[in-house]
Order: structure tokens, then sequence, then C-alpha cells
């Protein structure tokens, strides 16, 4: 699964797809000079990539095989609860709904020691490739 970010924003920002259950998509994304703000904190526009990258493979993957659709995210959103320095952090996304138009996920963020970093919900609009 971490093949298909090859070349992608996503695999400059460290992201490595480490799972995939019935229900969810896990990843991580180390915490360095790639993904941390000016003053050292994970950026949150790197919490919301890992969020967005995460929703929108898992949603690509409730697709129909062969369907020549996919999902792309069209509103995205994040509360940022605790600030990271180091390590990695772990995403998660998990579906909230799986419409024929319209997707909507889950995506909870959680530092090395399983604290919550970052809650962010996504809506993808399915469509043709």
């Amino acid at each position: 699964m971490t093949q298909l970010l090859a070349g992608t924003a996503g695999e400059s920002l460290g992201i490595t797809i480490t799972e995939v259950g019935s229900d969810f998509l896990r990843g991580t994304m180390p915490v360095d000079r790639r993904t941390v703000q000016p003053f050292g904190l994970l950026h949150g526009g790197s919490s919301v990539l890992l969020a967005e990258t995460l929703a929108s493979l898992a949603g690509y993957l409730c697709l129909e095989p062969g369907a020549q659709q996919q999902a792309a995210g069209i509103e995205i959103n994040a509360n940022h609860l605790r600030a990271v320095t180091e390590g990695v952090v772990t995403g998660t996304a998990r579906p909230i709904h799986l419409g024929r138009a319209t997707q909507v996920w889950e995506i909870r963020i959680e530092d090395a020691k399983g604290r919550l970093a970052c809650i962010s919900r996504m809506t993808a609009a399915v469509v043709g490739r």
C-alpha cells in the first residue's frame, strides 16, 4: 500500500502505511525537520496531510474493484489537541459514512504514547478516473 505514495507529498513527509483492517487504515509519519513548524512542533498542515492521505487511500479501498473511481477529498477539518515535538505519530482512518457519491472519514492521530494529538474529519467525493 505504501508504494501508492511514491512520488507524492506523502512520500516526501515519510508517511508509511502500516496496517489495513476490515474497518480502518493506519499509517505513521515521523516528527522531524520535514514535518515540524519553526518552533519544533508538529506542523498542523503535516497532520492534515497525514489525515487526508489515510482517508483518501482508505476511501479508494472501499470502492468497487474495477469501477474506475477514486475518492477525492473535498473538505477536511482538524483540531490539534496536543503538541508533538519528536518521534512518530500514528493516524487511523475509520469510515463514518460510505455512500455512492460521498464518503466521510474520521482520522485520529496519536503520539508515540498513544495520546490523541489531532482529530480530523474528511469528506470525499466519489469520482470517475
